[in-house]
């Protein structure tokens, strides 16, 4: 199958995706989400596949959504429908009927980190690092699944300071990965994982999922990412003067520029 910014191929009982803007870092766009569903359709559809692993080309895994080329912010309907779009296709590695594992290396930032947390299971490299920088833009998170898994603490102190250096060892601590590994033998771990899943009865393996993350529906997972997602376009469609100017900043200078500008600001500068 042939993709604009993804590369699909099957190997044995396991599907591989692999994200590939690597000259953007695979920020994920428009075309990406459409080709991430299509390759998930086919995977899905497959009763060869198994397991499904998500990966990237380059020199990282993904710095999350690509901030160019989004939704009019002032168009509410189109930023809705934009962001619904953006969150379905993290929701789908969670929702998937097959086993979904992410093998991350080099950055794994903002929304990327959380369709990584919501594949069920995730291995890191070495030297890879973690974060969520989306207030230091004025964006929101499109799907805050981050407090079902560390909790609220840690959750906040991510979130809330925009940290985007959390360490590999570090995330694995928290609970966001599973495992870590060196990087040179990072999708050998992740095809090892995958084939062990894909020897277990497919019946037994698909239900176990289910009945797992049916628990967290019940628990209200579901409801409270759909209303953090209604709170998330409030975030992205609300502009103030403070935004206005750091926007004006960044475009013009750059991301290390707009955040010098609002350093300045903060101290009075």
């Amino acid at each position: 199958m042939e993709f604009a910014t993804i590369e699909y191929a099957t190997d044995g009982p396991l599907a591989i995706l692999t994200l590939n803007r690597p000259d953007k870092l695979n920020a994920i766009n428009a075309q990406m989400v459409a080709d991430l569903n299509t390759a998930l359709d086919a995977a899905e559809a497959d009763d060869r596949v198994r397991a499904i692993i998500l990966n990237g080309n380059g020199r990282a895994f993904s710095a999350g959504f690509d901030l160019d080329g989004g939704a009019d912010t002032r168009d509410t309907v189109a930023l809705r429908k934009e962001l619904r779009e953006d969150f379905d296709i993290i929701m789908r590695f969670w929702d998937s009927p097959k086993t979904t594992i992410a093998a991350v290396h080099g950055y794994c930032l903002g929304s990327a980190m959380e369709m990584a947390v919501a594949c069920d299971l995730s291995i890191a490299a070495e030297g890879c690092r973690f974060g969520a920088p989306e207030v230091k833009f004025g964006s929101g998170i499109v799907a805050l699944v981050l407090p079902w898994f560390i909790g609220p603490k840690r959750a906040k102190e991510l979130l809330l300071t925009g940290i985007d250096d959390v360490s590999a060892e570090a995330a694995e601590k928290y609970g966001l990965v599973n495992r870590v590994v060196p990087g040179a033998e990072l999708m050998d771990h992740a095809r090892s994982l995958a084939n062990d899943i894909a020897r277990n009865d497919p019946v037994a393996v698909r239900l176990t999922k289910q009945a797992i993350n049916r628990g967290y529906d019940i628990a209200g997972m579901r409801q409270a990412l759909l209303q953090a997602l209604e709170i998330d376009t409030i975030v992205e469609g609300t502009e103030t003067d403070e935004s206005r100017q750091f926007n004006q900043v960044l475009e013009k200078d750059g991301v290390k520029a707009a955040i010098a500008w609002r350093d300045a600001r903060l101290r009075g500068d």
